[in-house]
């Protein structure tokens, strides 16, 4: 499960740093106030910018806890500037960085529960992250990317994909 998950959302979380990075000199270069990024949203029912960040952070840390069989950390939702952003996914990484291979022994049958808004939804280890938190990772982070072309970003698949 370790190598399934980790070295992947590690280096999807270093090009969610790049894209911020992409995204702030975007903004320096053509004098864009960074809020106008940061408060965007692909359409009004979905999350801002920032807000994408944050839960793209948090599946990857969350994700690592419970197939870890630990309570996971949390990060207080709290940034409002790409340094800030840029600060959130560091911690994110150097939390997910402190988990060894061998925490995840037994994770593919490890019973893991969510309290969601419609109850509480069990899963396997296993099916947690094929099923649940990695599509949900992605899509976060996929929302982040499709913002910043949406805005003129330059930023290609090669930027998404870390390489």
């Amino acid at each position: 499960m370790y190598s399934k998950f980790m070295p992947a959302m590690d280096k999807s979380l270093g090009a969610l740093a790049h894209l911020l990075t992409k995204a702030e000199n975007h903004c320096t270069a053509h004098n864009i106030d960074e809020q106008a990024l940061l408060g965007f949203r692909l359409f009004p029912d979905m999350f801002p910018m920032t807000r994408q960040v944050q839960l793209t952070c948090d599946f990857g840390a969350r994700t690592a806890a419970r197939l870890a069989g630990v309570e996971p950390q949390s990060f207080a939702d709290v940034e409002t500037t790409f340094n800030q952003l840029q600060e959130r996914i560091k911690a994110v990484r150097a939390y997910m960085a402190d988990f060894k291979e061998a925490d995840f022994n037994g994770a593919e049958t490890r019973a893991i529960v969510l309290k969601m808004r419609s109850g509480e939804k069990s899963f396997t280890g296993s099916s947690y992250l094929q099923d649940f938190s990695t599509p949900q990772f992605y899509f976060h982070m996929t929302t982040v990317y499709n913002i910043l072309r949406h805005n003129g970003v330059t930023v290609g698949k090669r930027d998404f994909m870390g390489a």
